[in-house]
């Protein structure tokens, strides 16, 4: 139950929980049609950047009635006999199929009769309708040709962005089953290959044509979200679009100047293509380019040309993932944008692997494309990004806290060196917003004052506290400068802890604070000298200094609320340190001359010294609250250079009194 406690304070926990509410609420956004503009830009900007060497469909021609061409004719629309005379040449050269993609709804005479001739005589001529939810928009075949197979609706549909994605095949009103305009003519081309509409084998609603299964597009593929997929669409891939297709005007044709070989055998398209009569439609080619519109009758040719290769070629429909396939996709983004707002610190190297995680995946997303696959971008692109910067600012925030909370601790009680470290080495420090508890291999020093509390008694308190003040400054910065961190200030007395916050691993390192702790009391010798010969210029008191020192196992760790933490070892050792300053306190060994200071260690640190002190041994002693023995040594001073006769080895001589179980007050 710890543990499951501690998880759910981590940052872990709360990236965890942060990707999976941003990875929840994009996918949101996504259903909610909130992203489905950018979505399609991504879709166009894959149509226009994928390579394309296929050129324009020699299959198909056009025969573009032009600006020129109605000047010519004097007239628009164009009469009947203009249309049939048309007809009766394309007839001659022997297409597959011949398409008008101008309505004959009503007669244009004159030749009214001879229009009606040629499209009953040639059942190879379909002619175009348009349907509408409006009857009044509802725009009839010729008569002549009404409920048979040479009519087609040449409605597009439009997205909302006025951009033509899809195209529609096949329309059913329930009494009948109405064929588009481009089916029906790539229907007549592939009739001599053998080729018609079959139902997929594997799923017998889907159209199969030819190599190829076209698989209706549903109103939620890609990023469309309640797209209208009434009848049966494909989206539109648009290769061969920047190739225009072999183009003749009217004139052309009337005049009998198009060789009958650029005609036998071929999809032709009659249409308009002037600025006067607009038939034009946006493409994905379109989009943020300064490219035309393409007419009407070219992109009908553009859907028969998906509809031949398809059939013919094997091309395959672009495919879509589905809708779990997407989500998984957008939380795999949003769980590596949480690893690294976790493990990317640096604002420079943040901003560098966010850009290098966008490109890599627009990067996937194109190639998906260029394989056939339409992978949404901008969901996995805002929950990496999003994921990415809102655990970037928890993780900024928690450890401005934590930053907060080391540095109320140990600010003012440590070197900078070692705050630093601290600082550092947070990870393994701070748990939950404050310092986890650890165990130490540490070295403990007390320092107290003898006859403080007559001093008091005899000076002003305010003297008395700037003369204490003195005091406690100068040693404090001994303590940080030898690397120690102050612990505890208890009137006149100081506790310091040599060998925390952070863990030593190595018996090395816990020497090193042992030198430390007692280099730092030496060093606390001078400064008292130099202390006490001020205040006797100044007529204040001069006083002496007792200093416990004990190396051993301590638990270190912050007491006290959120508001008021404290960091403290206790332990053994501790309360060690703590009976070896006050052993038989009001006793200052004259053989130590005028010295101010009495620096007593236990063998425990005399074993870390490595003879690089002085020492005198006192004897062995069970201390207040102690049960065993405490060999207590006394330092002396630095090592000479000869190292034998840094200790004193008498180790049996008792105490003074002959009673070595003296218990220290």
């Amino acid at each position: 139950m710890r543990s499951i406690l501690k998880f759910s304070r981590s940052p872990v926990a709360f990236s965890l929980l942060a990707v999976l509410s941003i990875s929840l609420g994009v996918v949101g956004l996504r259903n909610l049609g909130v992203l489905e503009a950018l979505e399609l830009a991504v879709y166009d900007w894959c149509i226009r950047l994928r390579p394309d060497a296929s050129g324009s469909d020699p299959r198909i021609v056009l025969i573009s009635v032009t600006e020129d061409d109605i000047r010519k004719q004097g007239r628009w629309p164009l009469t009947d006999d203009t249309l049939a005379q048309a007809l009766e040449i394309l007839t001659r050269y022997q297409p597959r199929a011949i398409a008008v993609d101008i309505y004959r709804d009503i007669p244009v005479p004159p030749g009214h009769d001879r229009l009606n001739k040629i499209l009953t005589s040639n059942s190879r001529i379909i002619a175009s309708t348009k349907l509408s939810d409006d009857p009044a928009s509802v725009i009839p075949p010729p008569p002549v040709l009404k409920n048979t197979d040479q009519i087609g609706f040449n409605d597009i549909p439009v997205d909302p962005d006025g951009i033509v994605r899809r195209g529609l095949l096949i329309m059913d009103e329930g009494e009948r089953t109405l064929y588009s305009f481009s089916l029906r003519q790539a229907l007549l081309y592939l009739q001599p290959e053998g080729i018609s509409p079959q139902p997929d084998a594997s799923n017998p609603e889907h159209l199969k044509l030819g190599k190829t299964t076209l698989r209706p597009f549903e109103s939620n593929d890609g990023s469309y979200i309640s797209a209208d997929a009434r009848g049966y669409q494909i989206l539109l891939d648009f290769k061969g679009l920047r190739s225009p297709f072999q183009s003749f005007s009217l004139t052309t044709l009337l005049s009998d100047q198009i060789e009958p070989a650029a005609i036998k055998d071929k999809v032709v398209l009659i249409g308009v293509n002037t600025e006067s009569v607009k038939d034009s439609f946006y493409t994905p080619h379109s989009r943020g380019l300064q490219v035309e519109p393409i007419s009407g009758a070219a992109l009908h040719a553009h859907i028969v040309s998906q509809f031949l290769r398809s059939a013919l070629d094997g091309d395959k429909q672009i495919s879509i993932v589905s809708d779990r396939q997407e989500g998984v996709w957008t939380l795999l983004w949003g769980i590596m944008g949480g690893a690294l707002g976790l493990w990317v610190r640096s604002p420079w190297r943040f901003s560098l692997v966010g850009a290098a995680g966008l490109f890599i995946l627009s990067v996937a997303a194109y190639f998906a494309f260029l394989s056939g696959w339409w992978i949404p971008l901008v969901p996995p692109a805002m929950t990496w990004l999003v994921s990415a910067a809102l655990v970037t600012a928890y993780i900024s925030n928690q450890e401005k806290r934590e930053r907060a909370v080391l540095m109320q601790l140990f600010s003012r009680h440590v070197s900078p060196e070692v705050a630093d470290a601290v600082w550092r080495e947070r990870e393994q420090f701070m748990d939950g917003g404050r310092p986890r508890s650890q165990k130490f291999m540490a070295t403990v020093l007390f320092t107290d004052l003898k006859g403080f509390t007559s001093v008091s008694e005899k000076m002003d308190p305010q003297a008395l506290l700037d003369w204490l003040n003195t005091y406690m400054e100068a040693m404090a910065q001994l303590v940080m400068a030898h690397g120690g961190v102050i612990d505890n200030y208890i009137g006149d007395s100081i506790k310091a802890d040599f060998g925390v916050p952070l863990p030593r691993t190595t018996e090395a390192a816990i020497a090193t604070d042992a030198v430390a702790a007692v280099n730092c009391a030496l060093s606390m010798e001078k400064e008292l000298r130099r202390l006490n010969t001020e205040w006797q210029q100044q007529n204040l008191p001069s006083v002496e200094m007792r200093v416990g020192i004990f190396t051993g196992p301590v638990v270190g760790g912050s007491l006290g609320s959120a508001q008021r933490l404290k960091y403290t070892t206790m332990g053994d050792t501790v309360n060690v340190a703590s009976r070896l300053e006050s052993f038989d306190k009001e006793r200052f060994d004259p053989e130590f001359g005028d010295s101010p200071c009495r620096i007593l260690i236990g063998q425990e640190t005399l074993t870390y010294l490595d003879h690089q002190f002085k020492t005198k041994k006192i004897g062995s002693a069970i201390l207040k609250g102690k049960d065993e023995e405490v060999i207590v040594y006394r330092v002396v001073g630095e090592a000479p250079k000869n190292p034998s006769t840094t200790v004193d080895q008498e180790l049996g001589k008792p105490l003074e009194g002959g009673n070595k179980n003296l218990v220290g007050n």
